[in-house]
């Protein structure tokens, strides 16, 4: 049995003492905390809407913002700016904690996978804060990474805001022209056929036809009165023949107005129905594009605030002393684990013993 103690208890527990007091380099945790606000203005304008419905809320950038920065363009912007495979990959660091320890897999996938055991990234739902931890070998990289990433989300979040935003411009610039160009197509069908239908408003020009077929028709019946006057007291008169031209011709131009002004496909009235529809697409078409002047203009003003941003609640901390490794609690832990290993096998080959005997 003292074979299997040294085995189980022993040699490990020294193995620990070893390993912990010589080979275990300090590791030194920076923590920042952050959270991504947007304003709380409500959203009165439709293309405004859009981007706060098609573009990104605060939860979901959060999660964006998260995500990126356990990812690998967060980690591959990271070691270009601040050379992250030779801050873990230092020769004064244990070859038991050191990345690329024998200098035989220099990948970036094999930096990634080791870097991403150093990066913690814990959100609280009901706060909406994330926590991010980094750990390094020293405590002016662990803060430096820290800071590096930080500004890296916040860079994330305006790229996503800004392609947000350049959407809701394009999306209310493509309205705008459309608008501008039914309004013009409106406006030219109204003048079309205005040309070609000899009228400028049908309603004040028959109204105009109305009060000049009233006055034809006063003369006519003051005509007709001094006509039958002259008939009655002078039939030979001379004045009556050129009487009898004017009653003609007032009837005869009274037919013509009335026909112009009610009747036939060219009267007024037909004119006044087809101008009326046309009159209504313009001002129709006039106001859409109005509506979205005002939207693309309230859109452009959008665009200068941000529509969220990243707003860090506690800065990255520069540790001053070592979070890890638990020595101690790493030591005796390799002790008791020893002891249960060992008192289980003692059990074990115990049993076995009395059962061959």
């Amino acid at each position: 049995m003292g074979r299997l103690f040294h085995l189980c208890v022993t040699v490990p527990f020294l193995v620990s003492i070893f390993y912990f007091g010589i080979f275990a380099n300090d590791i030194y945790v920076s923590e920042s905390r952050f959270i991504v606000r947007s304003p709380s203005k409500p959203e009165t304008n439709p293309f405004g809407t859009l981007l706060k419905n098609s573009g990104f809320s605060s939860g979901d950038e959060i999660h964006a913002a998260n995500d990126y920065l356990l990812s690998r363009d967060a980690l591959r912007d990271l070691n270009r700016n601040s050379n992250v495979a030779r801050s873990y990959g230092d020769s004064n660091i244990s070859l038991f904690n050191r990345f690329n320890p024998f200098g035989w897999d220099n990948s970036f996938e094999s930096l990634y996978e080791y870097f991403n055991k150093k990066v913690e990234i814990q959100y609280e739902s009901s706060t909406s804060i994330s926590r991010l931890s980094v750990k390094a070998f020293d405590p002016q990289d662990a803060r430096r990474f820290n800071e590096k990433l930080l500004e890296q989300a916040e860079g994330l979040v305006n790229r996503l805001n800004g392609r947000a935003r350049n959407d809701l411009l394009d999306v209310a610039q493509k309205e705008v022209d459309r608008s501008r160009s039914e309004a013009r197509q409106a406006a030219s069908a109204l003048a079309e056929y205005r040309d070609r239908a000899g009228v400028v408003d049908p309603e004040k020009q028959a109204v105009s036809q109305i009060q000049m077929v009233s006055k034809l028709q006063d003369e006519l019946i003051a005509s007709r009165i001094q006509l039958q006057q002259l008939r009655a007291l002078a039939p030979a008169s001379s004045e009556i023949a050129p009487l009898e031209g004017r009653v003609d011709g007032l009837e005869n131009a009274i037919a013509e107005e009335m026909q112009r002004a009610a009747g036939g496909k060219k009267s007024l009235s037909n004119a006044a129905a087809e101008y009326q529809r046309r009159l209504f697409d313009d001002q129709f078409a006039q106001k859409q594009l109005a509506a979205t002047l005002t939207a693309l203009e309230e859109a452009r003003l959008d665009t200068l605030r941000k529509q969220a941003y990243v707003e860090r609640i506690v800065q990255p901390s520069l540790p001053d002393d070592a979070a890890l490794p638990h020595r101690l609690r790493g030591i005796f832990s390799t002790l008791a684990m020893g002891l249960i290993i060992w008192g289980i096998l003692s059990m074990l080959l115990a049993s076995f013993k009395d059962h061959m005997e």
